[in-house]
C-alpha cells in the first residue's frame, strides 16, 4: 500500500485512472470513500500496487499480433520482457504487458473537467492548425467560454455542450470526434464514410464544447467552505453535500431555461422560485453571462443550423411551436438513421436554446439527448457516444 496524500480536483476515478486502479481496488482500501460524496484535500488515502496485465504466447502469435490485440507498442513490449523480438517469441513464454496506448489524445482520465478541455484544446489547436479558438465570453466565476472554428465553408454549423453540469459527458465526446474528424482530415482519409476535405471546405464549424464550466466543476468536485457560493450552494442543494444531480450554472439558475422563446410560459410550467439544482429560469430570460454570450455569438454569426447537445435519452428534438423551417422534419431523419437516436416532435417546452435559436432565425435547430441511463453517464460509453455525435455533425455537413 502506498500513502497518497488528496490534492485540489481529485476525484477516485482520476486517481484510478492514473494509477492503472478500477475504482473499486481504492474503495476496497479505503471503505471511508464510498461514504462521502467528494474527497477533500488534505485526506490520506491508501493505494494497492497495480498488477500488470501477463499473456501467454500461443501458437502463432508474433509480436506484432499481439502489440495489435491488446494496443501496445512493440516496444513497451520488449522493455518489459528483456530478449523477445520479431525475430524471438518463444511459445509459452509469459509477457509482462504494459498500458494500453490509445492513438487518440482526447482520453477522458476520470471525470472530464474544464481543466482537462484546455489542455486538450491546446493539443488540437497545435495539431490541427485550421482549428482557430475565441473566447466568447465568461462564465459566473470567470472561466473562459471558449468557442472552436473549423472549416472556411459558406454554410455555418454551431454545435454547444455540457449546457447542464451533470452533463459533462458531451464535452469530450464533442472533442474526440473533432480529434477523429481532423485526423483524418489533415490524412485525406474519409472518417466512417464522410469526407472532411468536402465537409470543411463547404462548411465552417462553431463548437463550443463547455457552456456552463462552473457547474461541470461543482458536480465533479463539489465544494468546500473556500467557495465564494458555498453558503448558498447548500441552501440551494437542501443542505446536500452531494451535487452529481446538479444541472444549473453556479448561481442555481438553468441554462437550458434561459433564451427567450416563451420563456414565461416556461417559468409557469416550471413553478421553480428560487434557485435550484434544476429548472429555475432566473428572474429573466438571458439573466446568465453563459446564456448572454452564447446568444450574442448567435445573433453575430448567424447560423445555417445549430445542435445543442445534451444527455441523456438518445433522441433529436428537431421542432418548436411550427417556428421550424418544413426541411427539419427530414434532416432529423436522416439524423436519426445515421445515429441511431430517434427523432422526437416534442411539445411543452419552452425557452430552450434550440426553441429560440428556431423562433429567432427560422432555421433548423436540433437539441440532441445523447447516450442512456442515468446523468452523468459513464465513462464506459464514452467511445459509443463519440462515435454516434460524430455522425449527427458529420451527416449536418452534407445537407
Amino acid at each position: 500500500m502506498q500513502q497518497y496524500t488528496v490534492s485540489k480536483g481529485d476525484t477516485l476515478q482520476r486517481i484510478a485512472s492514473r494509477r492503472g486502479l478500477i475504482l473499486d481496488n481504492i474503495v476496497n482500501a479505503n471503505p471511508w470513500s464510498a461514504q462521502q460524496p467528494y474527497l477533500i484535500p488534505g485526506q490520506i488515502l491508501f493505494l494497492p500496487s497495480s498488477p500488470r496485465r501477463r499473456y501467454e504466447i500461443q501458437t502463432g502469435d508474433s509480436i506484432e499480433s499481439v502489440s495489435a490485440a491488446f494496443s501496445v507498442s512493440e516496444e513497451g513490449l520488449e522493455q518489459l520482457n528483456p530478449g523477445i523480438s520479431r525475430d524471438r517469441f518463444p511459445v509459452g513464454r509469459t509477457l509482462v504487458l504494459p498500458a494500453s496506448e490509445s492513438k487518440y489524445v482526447v482520453e477522458p482520465q476520470g471525470e472530464y473537467g474544464y481543466h482537462d478541455m484546455l489542455k486538450d484544446i491546446q493539443y488540437l489547436t497545435s495539431t490541427y492548425s485550421c482549428i482557430k479558438t475565441t473566447s466568447i465570453g465568461e462564465s459566473v466565476l470567470g472561466k473562459s467560454l471558449i468557442m472552436l472554428q473549423i472549416g472556411r465553408g459558406k454554410r455555418k454549423i454551431h454545435v454547444n455542450a455540457a449546457l447542464h453540469a451533470n452533463e459533462w459527458i458531451t464535452t469530450p465526446t464533442l472533442l474526440r470526434f473533432i480529434e477523429e474528424y481532423m485526423s483524418a482530415y489533415q490524412k485525406r482519409e474519409r472518417w466512417n464514410g464522410y469526407d472532411p476535405v468536402v465537409g470543411l471546405e463547404e462548411c465552417t464549424l462553431w463548437l463550443l464544447p463547455m457552456a456552463n464550466p462552473d457547474g461541470v466543476e461543482l458536480v465533479q468536485e463539489g465544494i468546500t467552505d473556500k467557495h465564494p457560493y458555498y453558503t448558498q450552494l447548500l441552501e440551494w442543494n437542501n443542505q446536500r453535500y452531494d451535487f452529481k444531480h446538479w444541472k444549473a450554472n453556479i448561481q442555481g439558475i438553468d441554462l437550458g431555461d434561459q433564451f427567450p422563446a416563451h420563456w414565461e410560459e416556461e417559468v409557469n410550467r416550471r413553478g421553480k422560485q428560487r434557485p435550484s439544482p434544476r429548472d429555475y429560469p432566473g428572474i429573466s430570460p438571458l439573466s446568465e453571462p453563459e446564456a448572454i454570450a452564447l446568444a450574442d455569438f448567435t445573433l453575430q454569426i448567424s447560423p445555417d443550423a445549430v445542435i445543442s447537445l445534451h444527455s441523456q435519452g438518445q433522441e433529436i428534438y428537431w421542432n418548436y411551436r411550427n417556428h421550424e423551417p418544413e426541411e427539419s422534419e427530414s434532416w432529423s431523419r436522416r439524423l436519426s438513421q445515421v445515429s441511431g437516436y430517434r427523432a422526437v416532435k416534442l411539445t411543452g417546452s419552452d425557452a430552450g436554446y434550440k426553441d429560440w435559436f428556431i423562433q429567432q432565425f427560422g432555421r433548423p435547430g436540433f437539441t440532441v439527448e445523447v447516450g442512456l441511463g442515468m446523468n452523468p453517464l459513464p465513462l464506459k460509453d464514452f467511445h459509443n457516444i463519440s462515435v454516434e455525435i460524430g455522425m449527427i455533425v458529420a451527416e449536418m455537413m452534407t445537407f
